[in-house]
């Protein structure tokens, strides 16, 4: 993973149109106190800054109890990438789409992650109630 850019050269991308500005996406998506509302692997964060940035640390809790410390690896223009445990994790984007209120939030998965392609389907689809709920 280039940390400068938080790219990843091979990905899945498992994207969802909302209806909702992509400034209030976006919010989702770094509030890390409302990682566990959207997220169905979170149940809690542990990390000492609420809005994420490049370089900040914490620890997940995952259903079934365990946790796994993260570090956030890229942060900037709409898109985030991390490390859980030390190993490249799931990227996080948002295209906004220029005067339709509405954007696109992709989940880029690691090709060898793709089989949680469900689980992000998921999680799409909460941000989604989430911010058209709120926006």
């Amino acid at each position: 993973m280039d940390r400068t850019s938080g790219s990843t050269r091979r990905t899945v991308d498992i994207a969802r149109t909302i209806d909702a500005p992509a400034g209030d996406v976006w919010e989702l998506l770094i509030d890390t106190h409302r990682w566990p509302e959207w997220s169905p692997s979170i149940t809690d964060v542990e990390c000492q800054e609420r809005g994420i940035r490049t370089g900040s640390t914490g620890r997940v809790r995952l259903v079934g109890g365990i946790g796994l410390p993260f570090e956030i690896t890229y942060c900037d223009g709409y898109r985030w990438t991390w490390e859980v445990a030390g190993v490249p994790a799931t990227g996080h984007r948002i295209d906004p789409r220029n005067g339709s209120g509405s954007c696109r939030a992709v989940f880029e998965l690691p090709l060898l992650a793709a089989g949680y392609a469900p689980v992000c389907r998921l999680a799409l689809s909460r941000i989604a109630r989430l911010a058209e709920r709120t926006g």
